[in-house]
């Protein structure tokens, strides 16, 4: 009699039409050299960094029985304190702060919430390649308007297209993913002004002309993941929030500080949008180890900003080198530099690879990313690309 299992027939499986055919989200892990491809922080956490990370994650195994604190205030509390000190702003407590795993969590939450069918996200390509996808996840409609030539966001385009659409979140990166190029704030005043009024039309109060429905306002969020990197004399977001509680900046510790493999994302918003997102979280999301890490790194701000200087420095310097090779290079407030033009970007990109280094494809045709390294890693990738353009 055999022993081998019957054959089993592939199942339909019924998935939602709009991921039929999809496939997941992820840049390229590939073991090379030089990896410059996800904007990571290159610096490795200090000893000092690691032993407090130890002894906090220790401290947190011992209570791993229990569930995580669910509303994490002290971590809320903490990063409050790091924002007002970072962006010069005053007023921001834990009933200002959220957070989740990864400033993509954060995203995700702010679609449950304020998203959904029936509703619209809207946001200006080129982007961050993750919006639609968060929009999708959530059953909410994606629009996209368009960047200037120079990537900048024209204000007028931007306040019309909001108020023709009525989108009930508009996701705006500054520094934008993957050009690098900071939001004046007058800009965002003004989509602020207009957003005010500009969300989708609330049918739940009587009204049967829709003239006469009651606006909303639409969620404006500025994606701030990088914004410790933002040169000198650019302000954050963060100094609007307490006069436009449509307003949510986020950010994320991946970044300046180091702390990519934690997932710790958060945002600053007033208290009442931060509550929504408390209805949509799934139940203790944020474990007591995560809550940990951050609060460990955040005790150690100084020495891990200590890195921020020297990399904005490595950025302006690679942005000047691109333009002495002839090529182009979008001036830069975030850790990488969008540089180009490239009649065959693929094959810049592939052959780079081939030397030991690993880019983004990322932007529009003919452009690439690439991630501010060490100097070490900088000059590796500097020498691959003056032999592959010299080819």
């Amino acid at each position: 009699m055999s022993t081998q299992p019957e054959t089993v027939p592939a199942a339909s499986l019924p998935l939602r039409p709009e991921i039929v055919g999809e496939e997941p989200y992820g840049a390229p892990q590939l073991d090379v050299p030089v990896q410059l491809n996800v904007n990571e922080n290159p610096y490795p956490p200090s000893d000092a960094v690691v032993a407090s990370v130890a002894a906090a994650v220790t401290e947190a195994a011992r209570g791993l029985n229990r569930y995580p604190d669910r509303e994490f205030r002290a971590l809320r509390s903490a990063l409050a304190v790091y924002l007002e000190r970072e962006a010069g702003v005053t007023g921001l407590d834990a009933d200002h702060l959220w957070a989740a795993n990864g400033s993509n969590e954060v995203m995700l939450h702010l679609l449950q919430a304020f998203g959904g069918p029936g509703r619209t996200a809207l946001s200006f390509a080129p982007t961050y390649s993750m919006y639609p996808e968060y929009a999708r996840d959530t059953s909410t409609a994606w629009v996209a308007g368009r960047r200037a030539e120079d990537f900048t966001l024209d204000a007028d385009h931007a306040c019309e297209l909001i108020a023709r659409v009525r989108p009930s979140v508009v996701l705006l990166p500054s520094p934008n993913n993957p050009t690098g190029t900071a939001l004046p704030l007058e800009t965002v005043r003004r989509i602020l002004d207009v957003a005010r009024t500009s969300g989708p039309l609330d049918g739940t109060a009587g009204a049967t002309d829709a003239a006469d429905l009651p606006a909303t306002s639409t969620v404006v969020v500025i994606d701030e993941a990088y914004a410790e990197f933002r040169r000198e004399g650019t302000p954050s977001a963060l100094t609007l929030l307490a006069d436009n509680p449509h307003l949510a900046v986020t950010r994320t510790m991946s970044k300046a500080f180091g702390m990519a493999g934690a997932r710790l994302g958060y945002l600053a918003a007033a208290p009442a949008l931060v509550d929504a997102l408390r209805i949509v979280r799934l139940p203790y999301h944020l474990s007591a180890v995560t809550q940990a890490v951050a609060l460990a790194a955040l005790a150690h701000t100084d020495e891990l900003m200590g890195q921020v200087a020297g990399l904005r420095a490595e950025r302006d310097a690679l942005v000047d080198w691109f333009a002495e090779q002839g090529l182009d290079a979008v001036p830069s407030d975030a850790n990488f530099v969008l540089f180009g033009r490239f009649a065959d970007r693929d094959a810049v990109w592939t052959r780079l690879l081939e030397l030991g280094v690993l880019i983004r494809q990322s932007g529009p045709d003919g452009w690439l990313r690439v991630s501010v390294g060490t100097p070490e890693e900088t000059a590796a990738f500097k020498a691959a690309l003056v032999e592959v353009l010299g080819a």
